[in-house]
């Protein structure tokens, strides 16, 4: 499988290890940054990992920030792209078998560098259950809503 991978500062401790990790499973990984562990915003590498998502270059993401949700959140904003952030093996194994999750995003400060390559075992290798889920991720991937699955378009804001 084609994987991309990024983190920002806080991720990145894990980022080369988990990328290690992959490739040792057999897994081509392309690395999206960043080079060093300098500051630096999670939004821009978020938004590069899932990018290549969304236009088929990869078929998975992996993104590695402090608690793994903002990360994730910017990702999830690149239409195509269904991210979600990951601290367990069950729910690893639920984003993908019910939601059909294409990117992952890791804690790098709360979860060991053990649990996240159980996480990513389980990821990558459970399969989208279909069937009564198939409608729902419908619905949710719906791009011609302006109301998003129902939700006014000025909640929240």
């Amino acid at each position: 499988m084609r994987i991309a991978i990024a983190s920002d500062h806080a991720g990145f401790l894990q980022k080369a290890p988990l990328a290690e990790y992959l490739s040792s499973q057999g897994h081509e990984v392309v690395d999206c940054g960043p080079a060093t562990d300098a500051r630096c915003d999670y939004p821009d590498f978020g938004d590069k990992v899932a990018r290549l998502v969304a236009s088929g270059e990869v078929e998975r993401g992996v993104l590695i920030c402090g608690t793994g949700l903002g990360i994730a959140m910017t990702a999830d904003k690149v239409p195509g792209v269904r991210a979600v952030p990951i601290q367990t093996v069950e729910f690893a194994r639920l984003c993908r078998e019910h939601n059909n999750a294409n990117v992952i995003g890791l804690s790098g400060r709360f979860v060991s560098l053990m649990d996240n390559q159980a996480i990513l075992d389980t990821f990558l290798t459970t399969e989208f259950a279909g069937g009564r889920h198939t409608d729902r991720v419908a619905k949710m991937m719906r791009e011609d809503d302006p109301g998003f699955a129902g939700v006014p378009a000025d909640f929240g804001m």
